[in-house]
């Protein structure tokens, strides 16, 4: 009898420790093969996810009036805006399908670290990412980009107060309808990839696309270019003034736009965008090094630079990483870099579901290049370099 139990008790110790060595053993291997790009991916056809179209350029992205063909609108009619948040940390870069983005604004999430919210409409990102957690004034920035944007991010800021992002998602009636929540939407939607930036911790290992993202809110949330009630995105939305490029014997002198967020990790978060007069684009550098997009191969460059001067604060809410908040509803000082030129100007926000306006000095609105544009996002009495 005591022979029987001592065998028992082996096997048991025997069969615990194997089945924990080959979770060890396999596990890594499980969250690669299933949190890693899927069967189902296919490769981009030029690098970004868009396939090429060699027809006519005729139809104006709404978002900043770049010239597409009729297929390719064709395509956007049937969506709507997602924003995406993704991370700057120095362990997230290169960064995944920011050269794909419409629109994209940078701030400093905490601790001096600048994030970003890419807005995608007229053009997919095969793979976007690290994807990271919502801010609320990101939120406020993207209520401009018509009724139902999308939202996706991974959790957010949720401690009471002013800056708890979860709570005014709640607010606006988006959690679990427009907001795309790493938390509330399943796998294969988001995935952790842990090869794609290797040797990296956890939290900067989420990624996604725009496809499975769009295709998600479609089948899932029933959001197209209408909503539920059939009430189509753009019936509030306003666009920007666009206009061509400037004909090159026109264009500025202005070569180098450089600042910084902050005085936290100042030299990491450096931004300098160099112009080059042959295309008319602002190519970026971040922390001293070009700031390349991994799908690409191929540094970020953007057709417009604006640095919008916002209030700074504290949130005052106890989460120890120290929240802040920036007043991005309402006016402020502007500096809009095109055409090798700058306008000295400002920026209006009439109310959170207003979009943003950047003025000249006549507060006559500025017509904006068709092309990328990138916000920055800077506390005020921050230094400009130009």
């Amino acid at each position: 009898m005591i022979n029987k139990k001592i065998a028992l008790v082996v096997f048991f110790f025997v069969f615990l420790f194997s089945g924990l060595g080959s979770y060890y053993v396999f596990s890594r291997n499980a969250d690669q093969r299933f949190f890693s790009p899927l069967s189902d991916y296919k490769p981009p056809v030029n690098g970004n996810g868009n396939n090429v179209d060699n027809e006519p350029k005729t139809q104006e992205c709404p978002l900043n009036g770049a010239l597409y063909s009729k297929n390719q609108e064709a395509v956007w009619s049937k969506r709507r805006p997602l924003g995406v948040m993704i991370e700057n940390h120095t362990e997230a870069r290169p960064q995944s399908g920011l050269s794909s983005a419409d629109v994209v604004f940078e701030a400093i999430a905490e601790g001096g670290i600048t994030r970003f919210l890419a807005v995608y409409y007229c053009q997919d990102a095969s793979i976007i990412g690290p994807v990271r957690s919502a801010r609320i004034y990101f939120i406020r920035l993207l209520e401009g980009f018509g009724k139902n944007p999308l939202y996706a991010h991974v959790g957010g800021a949720n401690t009471p107060g002013p800056a708890d992002a979860l709570g005014y998602l709640g607010e606006l009636g988006w959690s679990s309808y427009n907001d795309l929540n790493q938390f509330s939407v399943p796998f294969p939607n988001f995935w952790r990839d842990y090869d794609r930036l290797p040797d990296r911790a956890t939290e900067h290992t989420v990624y996604s696309s725009t496809k499975k993202l769009w295709q998600y809110a479609k089948d899932k949330r029933d959001l197209t270019n209408v909503d539920e009630d059939d009430v189509a995105w753009n019936k509030t939305f306003t666009s920007w003034k666009f206009k061509d490029d400037e004909k090159l014997e026109k264009r500025g002198t202005i070569a180098k736009v450089d600042f910084g967020f902050s005085n936290n990790l100042a030299s990491d978060f450096n931004v300098v965008w160099s112009y080059d007069k042959s295309s008319n684009s602002y190519k970026r550098d971040n922390g001293g090094a070009p700031h390349i997009d991994k799908n690409t191969g191929k540094p970020i460059t953007s057709k417009n630079v604006v640095v919008m001067f916002a209030k700074e604060s504290p949130a005052n809410d106890g989460y120890e990483g120290g929240h802040l908040l920036y007043k991005v509803v309402g006016s402020g000082e502007a500096l809009i870099f095109q055409d090798g030129k700058v306008i000295e100007g400002s920026w209006s926000k009439e109310d959170e579901e207003s979009q943003l306006k950047f003025l000249d000095k006549n507060d006559d609105e500025v017509s904006i290049v068709r092309g990328q544009v990138f916000i920055e996002i800077l506390p005020i009495g921050n230094k400009v370099d130009y």
